[in-house]
């Protein structure tokens, strides 16, 4: 196995995989090299040569700042014809916890800076992956299983390349207990 190339911060959604799981393995192309179904706070993230105690202390405070919270899944969303994604209700939640995180590390832009708005999101399947007929017979099977509801109480800094099985955890990222 090759030394991971790139990090990200993301929060899992385990729940989610019993509805997107099978989707994502052939329409995400994150899901094949073990990513798990998530929403992402900060990618990319810091080279894996610089996480260190230091760093993953830093996110870690950042995390802990945050309260847990439950987040319902109620409707699929789309970034053009090219992506098909869960919306999460507790968007402006998760879109502080990106701009706290980013404030950390203002080196580390989320998406590189590409977006000037972070849409927070659950992307289920990609154009790149798939046929349009593919992405719109996912919508209709993930609509059908929504909603479901997870309980949000820990971010992953996660490692890896885009080879198969390759993302690996480096540190979970537990959220404070003060309500916020």
């Amino acid at each position: 196995m090759s030394l991971p190339s790139q990090t990200a911060v993301i929060i899992p959604v385990s729940v989610a995989e019993p509805v997107v799981g099978h989707h994502r393995m052939r329409l995400d192309t994150a899901a094949p090299w073990g990513v798990p179904a998530h929403i992402t706070i900060l990618f990319p993230f810091v080279a894996p040569s610089d996480v260190d105690g230091a760093a993953v202390a830093r996110l870690a405070a950042v995390f802990a700042a945050t309260a847990p919270f439950d987040c319902t899944f109620t409707e699929c969303g789309w970034f053009g014809q090219d992506v098909l994604w869960l919306r999460p209700d507790r968007a402006q939640v998760l879109r502080d916890l990106t701009s706290a995180v980013a404030a950390e590390f203002p080196a580390h832009k989320p998406y590189g800076g590409e977006h000037d708005d972070v849409v927070p999101h659950l992307t289920v399947g990609e154009s790149r992956r798939g046929s349009a007929k593919e992405l719109r017979a996912a919508e209709v099977d993930v609509s059908s299983k929504l909603p479901f509801t997870a309980h949000i109480d820990h971010g992953l800094l996660i490692a890896g390349t885009d080879q198969p099985d390759s993302w690996h955890t480096v540190a979970t990222l537990p959220l404070g207990s003060s309500p916020r």
